[in-house]
Protein backbone atom coordinates (compact mmCIF):
# COMPACT_ATOMS: atom_id res chain seq x y z
CA UNK A 1 0.00 0.00 0.00
CA UNK A 2 1.29 3.76 -0.79
CA UNK A 3 1.47 6.57 1.97
CA UNK A 4 -1.44 8.95 1.00
CA UNK A 5 -1.78 12.48 2.89
CA UNK A 6 -4.20 14.61 2.28
CA UNK A 7 -4.69 18.65 3.37
CA UNK A 8 -7.93 20.15 3.85
CA UNK A 9 -7.63 23.59 3.31
CA UNK A 10 -11.02 24.55 5.56
CA UNK A 11 -10.37 26.95 8.04
CA UNK A 12 -9.82 25.80 11.91
CA UNK A 13 -11.16 26.80 14.95
CA UNK A 14 -9.52 27.44 18.23
CA UNK A 15 -10.94 27.15 21.74
CA UNK A 16 -9.47 26.98 25.51
CA UNK A 17 -11.56 24.79 27.45
CA UNK A 18 -10.81 24.77 31.59
CA UNK A 19 -10.20 21.70 32.70
CA UNK A 20 -10.23 19.98 36.69
CA UNK A 21 -7.55 21.94 38.89
CA UNK A 22 -8.16 25.02 36.68
CA UNK A 23 -5.76 24.18 34.10
CA UNK A 24 -6.66 25.20 30.35
CA UNK A 25 -6.79 23.02 27.48
CA UNK A 26 -6.36 24.27 23.42
CA UNK A 27 -8.36 22.61 20.93
CA UNK A 28 -8.15 22.66 17.38
CA UNK A 29 -11.79 21.50 15.60
CA UNK A 30 -13.29 21.82 12.06
CA UNK A 31 -13.08 19.33 9.07
CA UNK A 32 -10.56 16.88 9.10
CA UNK A 33 -11.87 14.93 5.77
CA UNK A 34 -13.46 15.04 3.44
CA UNK A 35 -15.66 12.05 1.11
CA UNK A 36 -17.41 12.20 -2.55
CA UNK A 37 -15.52 15.21 -3.15
CA UNK A 38 -12.19 15.13 -5.48
CA UNK A 39 -9.01 17.12 -3.50
CA UNK A 40 -6.33 19.25 -4.41
CA UNK A 41 -4.40 16.05 -4.96
CA UNK A 42 -6.86 14.39 -7.63
CA UNK A 43 -8.29 11.94 -5.20
CA UNK A 44 -11.45 11.04 -4.26
CA UNK A 45 -12.38 9.02 -1.50
CA UNK A 46 -16.35 7.66 -1.80
CA UNK A 47 -18.30 7.64 1.89
CA UNK A 48 -17.93 3.66 1.41
CA UNK A 49 -14.29 3.54 1.67
CA UNK A 50 -13.83 6.27 4.07
CA UNK A 51 -16.86 5.18 6.47
CA UNK A 52 -15.50 1.32 7.55
CA UNK A 53 -11.72 3.70 7.73
CA UNK A 54 -13.04 6.51 10.16
CA UNK A 55 -15.16 3.98 12.40
CA UNK A 56 -11.95 1.61 12.81
CA UNK A 57 -9.78 4.39 13.48
CA UNK A 58 -12.61 5.80 16.24
CA UNK A 59 -13.07 2.61 17.75
CA UNK A 60 -9.70 1.75 18.05
CA UNK A 61 -7.55 5.01 18.49
CA UNK A 62 -9.91 8.13 19.66
CA UNK A 63 -11.61 5.68 22.15
CA UNK A 64 -8.50 4.72 23.60
CA UNK A 65 -7.05 7.53 24.10
CA UNK A 66 -4.08 6.61 21.57
CA UNK A 67 -5.17 8.81 18.71
CA UNK A 68 -2.28 10.98 18.46
CA UNK A 69 -1.19 13.30 15.17
CA UNK A 70 1.87 14.99 14.57
CA UNK A 71 3.55 18.44 13.76
CA UNK A 72 3.64 18.34 10.15
CA UNK A 73 4.31 14.81 8.03
CA UNK A 74 6.90 12.52 8.59
CA UNK A 75 8.10 10.40 5.75
CA UNK A 76 6.38 7.19 6.98
CA UNK A 77 3.31 6.00 8.11
CA UNK A 78 4.10 5.13 11.47
CA UNK A 79 3.71 7.76 14.71
CA UNK A 80 6.82 9.08 16.02
CA UNK A 81 6.19 10.30 19.76
CA UNK A 82 8.81 12.44 20.02
CA UNK A 83 7.01 14.61 17.18
CA UNK A 84 3.44 14.40 19.05
CA UNK A 85 1.94 17.17 19.21
CA UNK A 86 -2.16 16.20 20.03
CA UNK A 87 -4.31 13.60 20.53
CA UNK A 88 -7.59 13.11 18.39
CA UNK A 89 -10.50 13.59 20.84
CA UNK A 90 -13.56 13.32 18.42
CA UNK A 91 -14.90 12.65 14.69
CA UNK A 92 -17.92 12.67 13.82
CA UNK A 93 -19.45 12.96 10.51
CA UNK A 94 -21.55 15.83 8.91
CA UNK A 95 -22.78 15.25 5.66
CA UNK A 96 -19.78 14.56 3.68
CA UNK A 97 -17.29 15.97 6.26
CA UNK A 98 -15.41 14.42 8.84
CA UNK A 99 -15.29 16.94 12.01
CA UNK A 100 -13.07 16.35 14.07
CA UNK A 101 -11.80 17.99 17.32
CA UNK A 102 -8.03 17.48 19.05
CA UNK A 103 -6.41 18.43 22.37
CA UNK A 104 -2.71 20.45 21.97
CA UNK A 105 -0.43 18.22 24.16
CA UNK A 106 1.91 19.83 26.65
CA UNK A 107 4.43 18.22 24.66
CA UNK A 108 7.51 20.12 23.22
CA UNK A 109 5.44 20.62 19.65
CA UNK A 110 1.98 20.69 21.24
CA UNK A 111 4.22 23.88 22.69
CA UNK A 112 5.03 25.23 19.51
CA UNK A 113 1.44 24.36 17.99
CA UNK A 114 0.35 26.68 20.91
CA UNK A 115 2.83 29.34 20.23
CA UNK A 116 1.82 29.75 16.28
CA UNK A 117 -1.89 30.03 17.30
CA UNK A 118 -1.48 32.52 19.92
CA UNK A 119 0.79 34.16 17.45
CA UNK A 120 -2.04 34.25 14.60
CA UNK A 121 -0.33 31.33 12.51
CA UNK A 122 -3.11 29.60 10.74
CA UNK A 123 -2.72 25.86 10.80
CA UNK A 124 -4.10 23.25 8.93
CA UNK A 125 -4.73 19.54 9.11
CA UNK A 126 -3.82 16.72 7.11
CA UNK A 127 -4.98 12.97 6.88
CA UNK A 128 -2.01 10.16 7.01
CA UNK A 129 -3.00 6.97 5.43
CA UNK A 130 -1.98 3.82 3.90
CA UNK A 131 -4.05 2.57 0.98
CA UNK A 132 -3.91 1.55 -3.20
CA UNK A 133 -5.73 4.20 -5.77
CA UNK A 134 -7.92 2.81 -8.84
CA UNK A 135 -8.17 5.48 -11.89
CA UNK A 136 -11.77 5.75 -13.02
CA UNK A 137 -12.89 8.51 -15.98
CA UNK A 138 -9.38 10.08 -15.21
CA UNK A 139 -10.31 10.53 -11.27
CA UNK A 140 -8.04 8.85 -9.28
CA UNK A 141 -10.64 6.91 -6.59
CA UNK A 142 -8.56 5.46 -3.05
CA UNK A 143 -9.81 2.10 -2.62
CA UNK A 144 -11.62 0.15 0.13
CA UNK A 145 -8.17 -1.19 1.66
CA UNK A 146 -7.66 2.20 2.60
CA UNK A 147 -6.25 2.16 6.70
CA UNK A 148 -6.09 6.00 8.28
CA UNK A 149 -2.96 6.52 10.61
CA UNK A 150 -3.89 9.82 12.01
CA UNK A 151 -4.44 13.57 11.22
CA UNK A 152 -1.30 15.44 11.60
CA UNK A 153 -1.09 19.62 12.25
CA UNK A 154 0.04 20.81 9.24
CA UNK A 155 1.44 24.44 7.85
CA UNK A 156 2.50 24.23 4.41
CA UNK A 157 -0.38 21.87 2.43
CA UNK A 158 2.33 21.82 -0.88
CA UNK A 159 5.06 20.45 0.59
CA UNK A 160 3.58 17.20 2.33
CA UNK A 161 1.10 16.78 -1.12
CA UNK A 162 4.20 17.17 -3.73
CA UNK A 163 5.96 14.62 -1.80
CA UNK A 164 3.25 11.82 -1.52
CA UNK A 165 2.36 12.45 -5.29
CA UNK A 166 5.94 12.52 -6.34
CA UNK A 167 8.58 10.99 -4.40
CA UNK A 168 6.48 8.23 -2.66
CA UNK A 169 5.45 7.20 -5.88
CA UNK A 170 8.09 4.26 -5.38
CA UNK A 171 7.06 3.66 -2.31
CA UNK A 172 4.97 0.54 -0.34
CA UNK A 173 4.82 -0.27 3.45
CA UNK A 174 3.95 -3.67 5.14
CA UNK A 175 2.97 -3.59 8.82
CA UNK A 176 5.63 -5.68 10.58
CA UNK A 177 4.12 -5.08 13.72
CA UNK A 178 1.21 -3.51 15.25
CA UNK A 179 1.62 0.79 14.56
CA UNK A 180 5.05 -0.05 12.99
CA UNK A 181 6.03 0.10 8.76
CA UNK A 182 8.52 -1.33 6.75
CA UNK A 183 8.52 0.72 3.52
CA UNK A 184 10.22 -1.54 0.45
CA UNK A 185 11.51 0.66 -2.94
CA UNK A 186 9.73 -0.77 -6.51
CA UNK A 187 10.85 -0.87 -9.46
CA UNK A 188 8.54 -1.46 -12.22
CA UNK A 189 5.97 -4.44 -10.63
CA UNK A 190 8.81 -5.98 -8.65
CA UNK A 191 9.26 -5.59 -5.14
CA UNK A 192 12.77 -4.45 -3.75
CA UNK A 193 15.43 -5.63 -2.64
CA UNK A 194 16.51 -2.95 -0.19
CA UNK A 195 14.07 -1.89 2.73
CA UNK A 196 14.49 1.63 4.17
CA UNK A 197 15.03 1.21 7.48
CA UNK A 198 14.23 3.94 10.81
CA UNK A 199 16.91 4.45 12.86
CA UNK A 200 19.38 5.50 10.73
CA UNK A 201 21.27 8.81 11.21
CA UNK A 202 20.88 11.62 9.23
CA UNK A 203 24.07 11.04 6.89
CA UNK A 204 22.85 7.36 6.31
CA UNK A 205 19.76 8.58 5.22
CA UNK A 206 20.53 11.45 3.41
CA UNK A 207 22.92 8.71 1.46
CA UNK A 208 19.72 5.92 1.18
CA UNK A 209 17.54 8.77 -0.10
CA UNK A 210 19.94 9.51 -2.79
CA UNK A 211 20.30 5.93 -3.49
CA UNK A 212 16.43 5.72 -3.25
CA UNK A 213 16.27 8.46 -6.06
CA UNK A 214 18.60 6.98 -8.30
CA UNK A 215 15.98 4.05 -8.68
CA UNK A 216 13.52 5.97 -9.99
Amino acid sequence: MKLITEYISHKLSYSIEEAKGGKKNTFLEGVFMQAENQNKNGRIYTREVLTPAVDKFVNEQVITGRAVGELNHPEGPSINLDKVSHRITELKWDGNNVMGKALILDTPMGQIVKGLVEGGVQLGVSSRGMGSLSMKDGVNYVKDDFLLNTIDIVQDPSAPNAFVNGIMEGVSYEEDRPGHYIATIEKGETEVKEPIKEGYSEEQQSAGFEHFLSKL
